[in-house]
C-alpha cells in the first residue's frame, strides 16, 4: 500500500460524473456533502455505491467522499460505483482481478440514443392511420 493520504478515481455512468476521494477511516460515505443515507432514498442505490468496496474487503477500512454531478440517482449511483473501483486500484492493484470479473472498471457505454427527425423520439414514430 502507498504512503498517500488521499487515493482518486474518476466514474462515469450515462451523464453523471462523479470525482471519488478514498481516505484511510472508518467506512463513512460522504455524497456532495451529505451522508449516502441522506442523498439516496432506495437501498439499492446504496447497495450499488458499496459492492465494491464489498467485494475486496476494503469496507470499514476507508472513507469515501464523492464529489458528483449530471443525470438521475441511478446514473450517480453507477458512475460512484466507477470511481470507487478505480480509486481501489490505486489503494492496491491487487484487487483488479477481483474488480475487473465482478465487473466494475468497465465503464457502462450505454447512453441516451439521440431523437431522429421525422420522428417523435429516438424510435417512436408518429401514430398512422389509413384514413
Amino acid at each position: 500500500m502507498a504512503k498517500a493520504a488521499r487515493f482518486y478515481g474518476t466514474g462515469r455512468r450515462k451523464k453523471s460524473i462523479a470525482r471519488v476521494y478514498l481516505m484511510p477511516g472508518k467506512g463513512e460515505i460522504t455524497i456532495n456533502k451529505r451522508s449516502i443515507d441522506e442523498y439516496f432514498g432506495l437501498e439499492t442505490l446504496k447497495v450499488i455505491v458499496r459492492q465494491p468496496m464489498a467485494a475486496t474487503d476494503t469496507v470499514d477500512k476507508y472513507d469515501v467522499l464523492v464529489n458528483v454531478r449530471g443525470g438521475g440517482y441511478t446514473g450517480q449511483a453507477g458512475a460512484i460505483r466507477h470511481g470507487i473501483s478505480r480509486a481501489l486500484l490505486q489503494v492496491d492493484a491487487d484487487y483488479r482481478p477481483v474488480l475487473k470479473k465482478a465487473g466494475f472498471l468497465t465503464r457502462d457505454p450505454r447512453a441516451k440514443e439521440r431523437k431522429k427527425y421525422g420522428l417523435k423520439a429516438a424510435r417512436r414514430a408518429p401514430q398512422f392511420s389509413k384514413r
